[in-house]
């Protein structure tokens, strides 16, 4: 062997150049790793996910006539640790060079760099070939600007790759539909069965039990739904545009206590793992758009789409131009725990006891659910982002950092000052009634302020305004509500603050 060549669990690219022709001077590894499962609490169902999937990809690659290295979770060969685990291999097969594809992880891109820079072997870098964009486009369009716009790198993207664009114009008249995507699911509209993969996962799930690594949530079944394999993805593509894309628009900002996927695509895990790309996705949804444009509404189309070359792309270059001092932004000096019912879901908060059980119960919360509740709630309860991170980081299936971090810290929380979102996402119960059918079972009253029986949201929003003033009163599309605020009666004020102080106190009681 003359080359080794590292493939990291998010890595999965199957459709990748290195894979094009069999070479027997290369040599691929892959490793389970007590580095990777431990720096983070991750949900049982996320660490079952990754082994299956790498796993099979390393027997995918093995049945095309590669070398590959495949050290499990409980090999005596495994180290724990990716550095140790390359040195070994390194050492043993006399390599002369060594070959990895671009992390999107800022941790391991610096252990690769240091790794490398340390060892006296001639090293290369490759791209990932999975994203639209390169790490630092981004940060080279908005060169100058004060402020990094989504709406505007979107358009940009429409534009560049020809896509919803008709003679250099939006088709349908209108770059963003968003306005059309905020409807309530009230069960009139029937929902399709949900795609669920039967992946068996007995022996991973074993081995994580007798590695002794510390998870959180439920896996109550011996087989992981979520595709695994390419195969897979594109069969839950095919799915998605076939029997979900129809209705995804109008109700991807849904909740409803019935329902856990609604109209969504349950693709994230997949491309995340790079199992498909984003080019896979958008052009298979385009393409079926185009045969069934009598059926669907561009509304559906475009706003599916938004998600994935507009959004998606957008964090990931967020990502790498404000890495790493991005991962300590705290602007709005939040210093609370986050309390015991989110490892629970025990709350009389109907709306979180739905969307924690729900990320418990299958690792997973839409991005309403993760936007408008939870982190609706840490935000309004002044929870550290430190605390925030971790939690949506470990319970999620599709969590990976270069995702999580801008969507947390940046537009959740507000940590950022406004690098990311141009005001904090909080909101009263109004918004919850507006979206959801929680409030209309839950303990709390959505209409009352103050009172054992008031809903804390309410409380806790106008807290928050108040409390945030000196940092956020400034800020253009807070002007109304602070406008609201300061026209109510001081001693209203005050109840309203001394009963969202008493629940940020009492987090646990609620």
């Amino acid at each position: 062997m003359k080359t080794l060549r590292l493939i990291l669990g998010d890595q999965l690219n199957m459709k990748h150049s290195w894979f094009k022709e069999t070479n027997d001077s290369v040599l691929y590894c892959m490793f389970e790793m007590r580095q990777e499962t431990d720096y983070v609490t991750h949900h049982i169902q996320k660490v079952i996910g990754f082994f299956a999937a790498m796993r099979q990809f390393s027997e995918d690659l093995k049945s095309k006539g590669h070398d590959v290295v495949y050290y499990k979770i409980n090999d005596s060969k495994n180290n724990q640790n990716l550095t140790d685990n390359l040195s070994h291999l390194l050492e043993k097969n006399n390599i002369e060079t060594f070959e990895y594809l671009e992390p999107d992880e800022y941790r391991l891109d610096q252990q690769l760099v240091e790794f490398c820079n340390s060892r006296n072997i001639k090293s290369s870098i490759f791209s990932t070939e999975h994203f639209y964009t390169k790490r630092y486009d981004l940060q080279t369009f908005f060169k100058g600007k004060k402020q990094y716009l989504m709406e505007n790198f979107y358009r940009d993207m429409r534009k560049k790759h020809d896509i919803l664009i008709h003679a250099g114009q939006p088709e349908g008249g209108k770059w963003n539909f968003d306005k059309s995507n905020r409807n309530k699911w009230k069960g009139d509209v029937e929902i399709p069965a949900y795609k669920l993969f039967k992946n068996k996962v007995d022996d991973i799930v074993s081995e994580i039990e007798k590695s002794k690594v510390k998870t959180i949530g439920k896996f109550d079944t011996k087989t992981f739904s979520y595709p695994i394999t390419r195969a897979q993805a594109l069969e839950q593509l095919k799915y998605f545009c076939e029997q979900l894309l129809i209705h995804f628009g109008d109700y991807q900002d849904a909740m409803h206590t019935d329902e856990t996927y609604l109209f969504h695509s349950r693709l994230s895990f997949a491309m995340n793992l790079k199992l498909i790309s984003a080019k896979d996705v958008v052009q298979s949804v385009l393409n079926y758009y185009r045969k069934h444009g009598e059926d669907i509404d561009i509304s559906q189309v475009e706003g599916f789409i938004r998600q994935v070359i507009g959004w998606r792309e957008y964090v990931r270059g967020m990502y790498w131009a404000l890495m790493p001092e991005f991962k300590n932004q705290n602007q709005l000096n939040n210093q609370n725990k986050l309390p015991d019912f989110f490892w629970t879901g025990n709350t009389k908060m109907n709306c979180l006891k739905q969307a924690i059980h729900n990320s418990l119960d299958n690792g997973y919360a839409h991005h309403i659910q993760r936007l408008m509740i939870t982190g609706n709630y840490a935000l309004l309860t002044e929870i550290h982002p430190d605390e925030v991170d971790h939690w949506y980081l470990g319970i999620y299936v599709d969590a990976v950092e270069w995702v999580q971090l801008p969507n947390t810290r940046g537009m959740s929380q507000f940590a950022d000052g406004g690098k990311i979102a141009t005001k904090p996402y909080v909101s009263s119960a109004s918004y919850i009634n507006q979206m959801s059918n929680y409030c209309d079972s839950c303990h709390y009253n959505k209409n009352k302020k103050i009172g054992e029986d008031a809903c804390p949201f309410n409380s806790l929003y106008w807290h928050f305004l108040d409390s945030k003033r000196p940092q956020l009163q400034d800020n253009f599309r807070m002007k109304m509500m602070y406008s609201v605020l300061d026209k109510m009666k001081k001693q209203d004020v005050d109840e309203i603050k001394k009963r969202a102080q008493h629940i940020i106190n009492h987090q646990d009681k609620y």
